[in-house]
């Protein structure tokens, strides 16, 4: 009893809730690394599966706590449904790195946060669901029968999870029978050892065009969802450990500062994965190590990149739809549906960028006008 409670303290226990609270994430982590390894052929998935491993690892020994480490939502949706090159996501990963890891440093998060009208992050989170959703319909339309498989699978675990303690390891699961049917009908891929990651130095085109339609629309969302409610999230689940929003803007900084120059994918934190990991059963850092080891595994075994061409793309489709749904559900959660709308529209018709400063002076005329006296 002592021993488990030393345990306890040390924020860092291994137990069978802790395995299943690990892989409480995985669904949004999965999807996203291979929907940009598919569209993007300079990139190599397994050293994005790499970094997230490395990653998981640290942080469940640097926070003692279940602490996610996630790819960057907008900037994946935008590279699956634009194909964006490797060094365009390189360069906008220490774009985002570098401003979060100063805004950490000198505490600018409230000031920052306190400019960024609610209902643009939700327009952001909207128009990036209809991004994933399009992309995801031509999937579907490819492969339809792996399509209705994989849909069928994961709306089976989704509700008993709803209902029972049962971890949501659907994602897992529907890769897996496709990766066993693509070796059945295509042979196992060959054996190779994972690269060791190159420094990829981006152009400054790459720069130009990663900062503004990668970065732009990103930030906005790291800053509430990965940052400001995950610390929120941290003190209502563990009132004694509560994580400050200025270090956890430091880690992201630090993180993509190192890891997107190395092959990389941009990472955040995020409150949803957290949710999901506690739900299930994560209560310490345990449950990062141990989703470190099993992401590890990937990355060891998607070494040939012959591996994702085994997995069917209705596999892909169906997965992109439930990330795109669960981004969708936030942002119905605004204060003007005006402004989340317009913003969700335009995204498809000019691009998020635009999108996100058109809505942004929308937000900030409508807010002046509801101020006049009659308004």
């Amino acid at each position: 009893m002592a021993e488990s409670t030393a345990t306890e303290e040390s924020g860092i226990r291994f137990t069978i809730e802790e395995v299943a609270g690990a892989v409480g994430d995985f669904g949004t982590i999965f999807p996203i690394l291979l929907g940009v390894a598919i569209v993007c052929p300079d990139v190599n998935v397994s050293h994005f599966f790499l970094f997230i491993a490395a990653w998981y690892i640290i942080a469940g020994l640097y926070y003692r706590l279940p602490i996610p480490i996630e790819p960057m939502k907008a900037i994946g949706a935008i590279v699956i449904a634009g194909g964006l090159s490797g060094g365009e996501i390189v360069a906008s990963g220490i774009v985002v790195g570098a401003l979060f890891l100063l805004l950490g440093l000198f505490g600018g998060m409230t000031w920052l946060a306190d400019r960024i009208p609610k209902s643009v992050i939700r327009g952001v989170q909207g128009a990036l669901a209809l991004l994933l959703l399009r992309t995801s319909l031509d999937y579907i339309l490819a492969d339809a029968l792996f399509a209705a498989l994989s849909i069928g699978i994961i709306l089976a675990f989704f509700f008993a999870s709803q209902r029972t303690r049962i971890p949501d390891v659907s994602a897992l699961i529907v890769i897996l029978i496709g990766l066993g049917v693509g070796i059945v009908t295509q042979g196992m891929p060959p054996f190779r050892l994972i690269s060791l990651p190159p420094l990829i130095i981006p152009l400054p085109s790459d720069f130009v065009a990663g900062t503004w339609e990668l970065a732009i629309p990103q930030i906005p969302l790291t800053l509430t969802n990965a940052i400001l409610a995950t610390s929120l999230l941290t003190y209502d689940l563990f009132p004694k450990k509560g994580v400050d929003p200025d270090r956890l803007s430091r880690t992201i900084g630090v993180m993509n500062l190192i890891s997107t120059p190395l092959g990389g994918f941009p990472m955040c934190h995020g409150a949803g994965g957290l949710a999901a990991m506690y739900r299930f059963g994560a209560r310490t850092g345990g449950a990062n190590i141990i989703a470190g080891v099993f992401i590890l595994i990937f990355a060891v075994a998607f070494a040939p990149p012959e591996v994702l061409t085994l997995i069917p793309l209705g596999v892909f489709g169906a997965l992109l739809v439930f990330v795109a749904i669960e981004l969708g559900k936030h942002s119905i959660k605004t204060g003007s549906y005006a402004v989340t709308g317009v913003i969700a529209v335009l995204t498809l018709l000019i691009g998020l960028t635009f999108a996100f400063i058109i809505g942004m002076i929308m937000a900030y005329v409508l807010q002046r006008w509801q101020q006049q006296p009659g308004g």
